[in-house]
């Protein structure tokens, strides 16, 4: 679940990266700002288009209900922008976004009626440039305005202006919720799970992430790297990768010399999970099954991964419009599923042999407080690879431990 490939550049490796502001600088340095360049005209048209094709998609983000990444994607192979216009598009798509509440609380200071939800989408979009993406205050403005319809013109010029005269700093905010730009049940829920370690948590998922790489030249997270190495899976061992789409973790064992065994109940998620494989010359073989049904025969595997499915609460920042589609009943549903995932995986584990279980959230319920399957045992050994921190009888990263996602791993041991 957090082998996401972000769309936005060729991957590097795993090198730390940019901070805000060292962000804001590479913006003001960049084609996407006006100096330096030659020719005036050609820099408008690029700017444009790349601005024209991100208030198409946030358009149809906020009228169709789109998801971000779905539609962004398509949209950016069909155009014919550059690839550095292509970045800019993607950062102000998932930018506006994730940062869309935010926005909204800066713009509503100067609107005395609510603006109808084009208009909304098209002020976002300029008011993610000034406030969060450091693009100079005439370009964000005089750019933006040009893409308003006439007759609201002026009135994005005039709300837009003053956005840019009104610093963000000096803004006074009704909560860290409308600061950080999360739903109000969202930023208390990690409140009660983290604690004082919210508000850090929730400003770093605000961060794109950094593009990490493995030595195959796959491209994942750091976490999920490290939950594959924590299965500590030898040459020959058999290993079963119960809900394994797209692939990183079920290839990452495989490439250690390991017997893999990758499932996914999508017959189209087991696809993407073979075009992985091939990509890295694993001859990995793939099933299409329900792990809570899984067609093994009983005590067959000596490690069983189960990386289930979860409100993905800890993999925020790669899923800019997750935090305004995930609702709260959620959380309280996804266990019972996880339970029963858990429970069928158990029955696959040899004597002696590791189940272990992963997600990409952050919350107790959707990890550490899952009994222990019968038979079984919790390794409370510390993982070798990776920032963990305890957690009940668990693991857990956040992600401003690390720059990672955040992750909750938990290791049983089959002793009956």
């Amino acid at each position: 679940m957090s082998d996401w490939t972000p769309p936005s550049g060729p991957p590097i490796d795993d090198r730390k990266p940019l901070n805000r502001k060292q962000r804001r600088a590479a913006l003001q340095n960049s084609d996407w700002n006006d100096k330096g360049r030659t020719d005036p005209r050609a820099r408008t048209v690029r700017r444009e288009t790349a601005r024209q094709l991100a208030l198409d998609v946030l358009q149809r983000i906020e009228s169709d209900g789109a998801y971000a990444n779905l539609v962004l994607g398509p949209t950016l192979t069909a155009s014919d922008l550059s690839d550095q216009d292509r970045r800019f598009a993607t950062e102000l798509v998932y930018g506006s976004t994730r940062m869309r509440r935010a926005c909204d609380a800066i713009i509503d200071r100067f609107v005395s009626q609510p603006p109808d939800d084009a208009t909304r989408s098209l002020l976002r979009l300029g008011t993610y440039q000034l406030a969060y993406a450091g693009v100079p205050a005439h370009a964000a403005v005089s750019e933006t305005v040009e893409l308003a319809p006439g007759k609201t013109r002026g009135f994005v010029n005039a709300v837009l202006r003053r956005v840019a005269d009104s610093p963000i700093e000096s803004m006074t905010w009704s909560s860290d919720a409308s600061r950080l730009s999360y739903p109000d049940w969202l930023a208390n829920r990690l409140v009660t799970e983290l604690g004082d370690e919210a508000i850090p948590a929730m400003e770093r998922m605000n961060d794109p992430p950094p593009v990490t790489t493995r030595a195959d030249g796959y491209v994942q997270d750091r976490s999920s790297q490290w939950v594959s190495a924590s299965v500590d899976a030898g040459p020959d061992e058999r290993v079963l990768d119960v809900c394994a789409a797209p692939g990183g973790k079920s290839t990452a064992i495989a490439g250690g010399g390991a017997l893999v065994i990758a499932a996914d109940m999508r017959h189209r998620r087991a696809q993407l999970i073979c075009e992985n494989a091939a990509n890295l010359d694993l001859g990995l073989p793939v099933v299409t099954a329900d792990g809570t049904a899984p067609p093994f025969r009983t005590a067959s595997f000596d490690a069983v991964l189960l990386d289930a499915p979860c409100s993905g609460l800890g993999s925020l920042r790669r899923r800019p419009d997750a935090r305004w589609r995930i609702q709260a009943s959620d959380i309280t549903k996804l266990p019972e599923l996880q339970r029963r995932l858990l429970a069928a995986a158990a029955t696959l584990v040899k004597p002696g042999g590791r189940l272990i279980y992963s997600v990409c959230t952050v919350t107790a319920a959707e990890s550490i407080d899952h009994p222990t399957p019968t038979g079984f045992e919790v390794d409370s050994s510390k993982p070798a690879v990776g920032t963990w921190r305890g957690f009940g009888h668990g693991w857990r990263v956040l992600p401003h431990d690390a720059d990672t996602d955040g992750m909750v791993l938990i290791r049983y041991r089959r002793i009956t």
